[in-house]
């Protein structure tokens, strides 16, 4: 059962999502659901929320347990001190954030001996009182009472001195106090970020310069800012400070402390002990809350969009029915190449030695002998890793199809990671008896056939498509790529016959044991003929079988509605929508079957009660057998002839492809060596906030150029019409 105030928590996080919804949603995860079944086949129950909105309830879920174990801990640690009380522990139960907590905690919580505690252990805390009192009697005649040389005060001087370390700590742990100051630095504070005295030598490129003498307020600082200052604090190239208006701090501290009080002696001896509680602990530890703050919430941001661009990455059209030559580039090893039948299946390999430093005669062989492979199998598509000697041996294909007479297209392919897995043990496993670049080369070739299933047989955190993610949090960074792989996965779905068990661990409810054993059987027994088969795969139960089986195809199977997303479980309902239309499941997906399927009400179906949202899934299905959600993708650009920098006029209007999406702007591939930027001012007459809103990672843009700067290998480009203006 979900706690009620559970789901208040989880709401409050979360907008346009209803406390039915939340806990629908956190029932069907409790029963064992995943996020992908709970999408497509419970759209009922959850108001049809998508994948993306079920797993920011499960991610808030998670925050608000988190938030109310920790409620629970602290009020059982201040309870064991008998210090207690109702309004406290009703304080503490009505925070809604870790830290209004961790601030009410503070007086409490088991620290390190301080010299507030060691005045306490000498018996001065009656003394700190009778201060806080604004009495009008002498200090220096109350403090002597407190002289005590067996309780090492021997000096009036000793007393007051525990005093201020008393009321210092004291006024440093109230938590209105902390949270007003936390508020108030965020809202008006500042970052500035200096040079340190030998930063400029250990900045030898000068990746920071742009921070040497850098101030921006805390609430505009961007994800990249922050993370930019912050590597360059710990590569010792900056020195990075949060600013305040101190005045303006200290005032509060007075209004809170001091007041209308009279103007007494303890007057300015507390005003002393605020101002030190202020520039010794509060300052500091508010300054380090504001850094993690902004650091946290950077990295978060930094996540999402490494998680975005692996999400469109891995959702690229594949190239279907082509059979596809790997490239793999290199200088001095020569390029390997492979090619691969139209089901990715090996068929040949070689290796060519096209640029220097290879002997001449080697070099006049490279094109004869690529030209040779290309006929042989009457390759049509080449796939070029964009890895080292990518843009030389783009220029050598280019001229190379020049002398064939039909058409063959090359494409540049983001060969990041494919190195890694070639050297896997499930890479040697798949291809014993070859090389680890020829095992590249392979992989180039499928990532363009179907760059979902190549991709994910790597660590996808190795593709090179996010923002510093090299400094973000590994956990939380492999989390975003397990969410987005399995949506990407699960939304595409899989070939049961031919998916590989990398694929097949990301498929909804199948362990890595599971996906093993799938392909075990298949590889034991032939290939599935029906779903139903996969009930005879050991360790794969009814649970797995229910969460599974929708996002596995099987293509000239025995039942036509396994090559479709409708789960077996509606298929009587499938089997009425046919009958109704007066066709069968064999006939489904040709043009007649379509417009007849098309034409079905929806009325009947749910007055026997099948829900609304599941009858036109349905329906929509029957339409669409085999239905890969990529073909709506921007395939990739095929070209056949290459562009060097120098080639570049600005004003020059060009067809590129989208490479990577960073918060301040895209690198667009425009088939020269280096990627041109995009600056987010650039890609819209109107004012754009967030460049994932106007591009995403493969992505066809048109663009014009801005400006070529062939020394520093940099090219600005716009997605605005010059001419236009």
């Amino acid at each position: 059962m979900i706690e009620e105030q559970t789901v208040q928590l989880v709401q409050q996080s979360l907008t346009g999502i209803t406390d039915r919804q939340i806990n629908t949603v956190l029932n069907l995860m409790q029963e064992g659901n995943t996020v992908p079944f709970i999408a497509r086949y419970r759209k009922e129950m959850t108001g049809s929320l998508d994948e993306v909105q079920i797993q920011a309830i499960e991610e808030a879920y998670k925050r608000a347990t988190a938030l109310q174990d920790r409620k629970a801990a602290v009020i059982k640690s201040i309870a064991e001190q008998g210090a207690l009380t109702a309004k406290l522990e009703q304080q503490i139960q009505a925070s809604t954030k870790l830290q209004d907590v961790e601030d009410i905690y503070l007086p409490y919580k088991q620290k390190r001996q301080t010299k507030a505690m060691v005045a306490k252990s000498r018996g001065l805390e009656p003394f700190a009182k009778w201060l806080l009192a604004f009495p009008n009697g002498s200090l220096e005649q109350e403090a002597q009472k407190y002289v005590d040389p067996a309780k090492e005060i021997a000096t009036v001087q000793d007393v007051l001195d525990g005093a201020h370390e008393i009321l210092a700590e004291t006024f440093s742990e109230m938590a209105p106090i902390r949270n007003w100051v936390r508020n108030f630095t965020m809202r008006t504070g500042t970052i500035s970020a200096t040079v340190k005295t030998k930063g400029k030598e250990l900045d030898e490129k000068g990746v920071y310069q742009q921070y040497y003498d850098f101030e921006e307020t805390v609430k505009k600082m961007s994800s990249t800012r922050t993370l930019a200052i912050n590597r360059g604090e710990k590569e010792k190239i900056l020195t990075v400070k949060v600013k305040v208006d101190t005045d303006a701090v200290l005032h509060y501290f007075h209004f809170k402390i001091i007041d209308n009080r009279p103007s007494t002696e303890a007057t300015a001896f507390i005003e002393d002990a605020y101002e030190d509680a202020y520039k010794r602990f509060v300052g500091p530890a508010i300054e380090r809350e504001v850094r993690n703050a902004l650091t946290t919430d950077a990295e978060e941001k930094s996540i999402k969009v490494f998680g975005q661009n692996l999400y469109n990455l891995l959702m690229q059209a594949p190239i279907k029915g082509k059979v596809v030559l790997g490239f793999d580039p290199a200088y001095r090893t020569g390029c390997k190449l492979a090619v691969v039948d139209e089901n990715g299946k090996f068929l040949a390999k070689a290796v060519i030695y096209p640029h220097k430093p290879a002997p001449e005669k080697k070099r006049q062989e490279a094109a004869p002998e690529l030209i040779a492979l290309l006929e042989k199998y009457q390759v049509t598509m080449i796939a070029i890793g964009n890895g080292t000697a990518s843009r030389e041996s783009e220029q050598f294909v280019a001229e190379t199809l020049k002398q064939i007479k039909r058409d063959v297209f090359y494409v540049i392919v983001n060969e990041a990671g494919a190195s890694v897995y070639s050297a896997s043990q499930e890479a040697r496993g798949e291809f014993p008896d070859l090389h680890v670049e020829q095992r590249s080369a392979i992989s180039i070739a499928r990532r363009l056939q179907d760059p979902l299933a190549e991709l994910v047989k790597i660590d996808p955190e190795s593709v090179g498509v996010g923002q510093y993610q090299h400094d973000l949090p590994s956990k939380d960074l492999s989390n975003e790529v397990d969410v987005v792989v399995e949506r990407a996965v699960n939304q595409v779905g899989v070939n049961l016959n031919t998916a590989s068990y990398q694929l097949l661990t990301h498929i909804s409810g199948l362990s890595k044991t599971i996906a093993t054993n799938i392909v075990h059987y298949r590889d034991e027994n032939g290939r599935y003929n029906s779903r139903a088969e996969l009930k005879k795969v050991p360790r794969l139960g009814p649970k797995a079988f229910e969460q599974s089986v929708g996002f596995l195809r099987i293509i000239g199977g025995k039942n036509p509605l396994d090559n479709t997303d409708i789960h077996p479980e509606s298929y009587p309902v499938a089997k009425k929508v046919l009958a109704a239309a007066g066709v069968t499941a064999a006939d489904s997906g040709n043009a007649a079957a379509v417009a007849k399927i098309r034409e079905v009400p929806i009325a009947p179906l749910v007055s026997e009660g099948v829900g609304a949202e599941t009858a036109k899934d349905i329906i929509t299905s029957l339409q669409n057998p085999g239905r890969d959600l990529r073909d709506n993708m921007a395939a990739p650009i095929l070209r056949q002839d290459v562009l060097t920098m120098e080639d570049l006029k600005v004003g020059m209007k060009l067809e590129g492809t989208v490479r990577n999406v960073v918060d301040f702007g895209a690198f667009v591939d425009i088939g020269v060596k280096h990627d041109g930027l995009v600056h987010v001012s650039k890609m819209a007459r109107k004012f754009v906030r967030d460049p994932k809103t106007v591009v995403a990672i493969g992505d066809i843009v048109e663009v014009w150029i801005e400006s070529v700067d062939l020394a520093r290998e940099r090219i600005q480009l716009t997605m605005v019409d010059p001419a236009a203006d």
